[in-house]
């Protein structure tokens, strides 16, 4: 059994306790083409209810985010993404007491909704295709989510290659470790993820989870996507696996044996 690190994260009027228990966030994708939700989401009124519904259901997080990330989807600007989701974060922001993760990885994008009320940000890009995204952080002193994506959503699962999988999202996570702390940023408000179905193969996804201990090396809260993706559907034989309310885990170095992945 893996020993779990723990950590005390309190920023503004939030705190997170990681280790004692596998964390989850609620996520609401506000866009018409969510590969997890078909767009159930999209209306405004919509997706507040839902993530009333996600916080009383006992979700740690809501992730809330206006731009599709699925596979060969293409970029939205920036406009539109604040128009979807700053309404709903504002008003989500009145109603529930969790903290509201923006999933952006543009820094305009970023500041309207933290000045709505969302209180981190999950970036998908780990810093990478916004360089004001660093000061964004800096100037709100949020916690970020670095994840791993060979690739963009647009090219990501043309053909997804590694020549040691572990080795290379391991080694990435810890540049982007690194870099971030270079840029001024508290390593205590880093999450990493691994980048569960984002420029990765069904056998790349199993091979994660089965090595998904290794990260807990580099000393940070882990990020488990995983529910919905469309390996599941591909190891249990069906095109649509999960038929409720999305989750994703969070947790610090768990075996695959140990994987909660939960529909309501």
């Amino acid at each position: 059994m893996v020993n779990r690190k723990k950590y005390e994260w309190s920023w503004g009027r939030y705190h997170l306790s990681f280790g004692d228990k596998t964390l989850i966030m609620g996520v609401i994708n506000v866009t018409p083409d969510s590969f997890s939700d078909g767009g159930l989401c999209y209306g405004r009124e919509e997706a507040i209810a839902q993530g009333e519904s996600l916080a009383a259901e006992g979700a740690d997080i809501l992730d809330i985010g206006g731009e599709s990330t699925r596979p060969f989807a293409q970029p939205l600007a920036a406009g539109e993404e604040r128009t979807r989701i700053v309404p709903v974060i504002r008003e989500l922001a009145k109603r529930v007491r969790i903290p509201i993760s923006v999933d952006t990885y543009k820094a305009e994008v970023a500041v309207a909704a933290l000045d709505a009320g969302a209180a981190l940000v999950n970036d998908i890009s780990a810093l990478r295709l916004d360089p004001a995204m660093t000061e964004v952080l800096r100037n709100h002193g949020v916690p970020v989510i670095l994840m791993h994506m060979q690739g963009t959503p647009r090219d990501m699962q043309s053909r997804p290659h590694y020549g040691d999988l572990l080795t290379e999202v391991h080694a990435f996570l810890e540049e982007r470790l690194n870099w971030a702390e270079k840029q001024g940023l508290g390593r205590d408000r880093i999450m990493i993820d691994p980048g569960i179905g984002f420029g990765k193969t069904v056998a790349h996804n199993l091979a994660l989870l089965d090595g998904l201990d290794r990260f807990s090396t580099l000393g940070r809260p882990v990020v488990l996507g995983a529910s919905r993706k469309r390996f599941l559907g591909a190891i249990l034989g069906a095109e649509h696996v999960l038929e409720g309310h999305v989750r994703v885990r969070f947790d610090h170095g768990t075996r695959a044996h140990r994987l909660r992945t939960t529909a309501t």
